[in-house]
């Protein structure tokens, strides 16, 4: 007979978690501000209880789905240069953190709060994230793929102001071809 770690959720805790969890980045992602918890709970097709179980407030479920997108987004710097090329992995990682930036736009008002009380790390964020900028950067000037001068701070910022604008020209500015060219600027020049 086996015993399982107490701290460990069951496997099929965890599957309905990354389940809430998911739907809950849609449901965000669709509804904005206003979305209620028991929307999500009907867009998982579970009852509330279920949902309030997984997370009981509306801020623990807010802060399971940040981290969890902070730890997606910075795990898969190295994942995505194991697939492909530095550059198409840097693009690839731009679109991530394109869904990730989306997804907060129903959460904001609640992460604002969360991180000025101080309940959310946003200096362990912002560094873990420009980590992974900077994995993705290092194996691209070692491959020649990307530009060595350029900073994941400069990378980041960039990528707020594209993001920002985007979701402020209400959907007339193709942020696809935006992030296509600063790929390209961040390419090494040619001879």
């Amino acid at each position: 007979m086996t015993t399982q770690d107490p701290r460990e959720p069951r496997a099929d805790a965890a599957r309905n978690r990354a389940h809430l969890l998911a739907v809950a980045q849609r449901t965000f992602t669709a509804g904005g501000p206003e979305t209620s918890m028991r929307a999500i709970a009907r867009q998982a097709g579970v009852g509330i209880g279920t949902l309030y179980r997984h997370f009981p407030t509306r801020e623990a479920l807010v802060e399971a789905l940040y981290r969890d997108q902070v730890d997606r987004l910075t795990t898969s710097a190295d994942e995505l240069l194991a697939d492909v090329a530095p550059a198409e992995a840097l693009r690839r990682w731009m679109d991530l953190y394109g869904e990730w930036i989306a997804g907060k736009h129903g959460m904001l008002d609640t992460l604002r709060v969360m991180v000025e009380s101080g309940s959310l790390p946003h200096t362990e964020t912002r560094a873990a994230i420009l980590s992974a900028i900077s994995t993705i950067l290092d194996a691209g000037a070692v491959a020649g793929d990307l530009r060595s001068d350029v900073t994941a701070t400069e990378v980041s910022a960039a990528l707020i102001g594209l993001f920002t604008v985007g979701q402020q020209a209400g959907g007339t500015i193709r942020t696809d071809r935006l992030l296509d060219v600063l790929l390209d600027g961040l390419r090494p020049p040619r001879p």
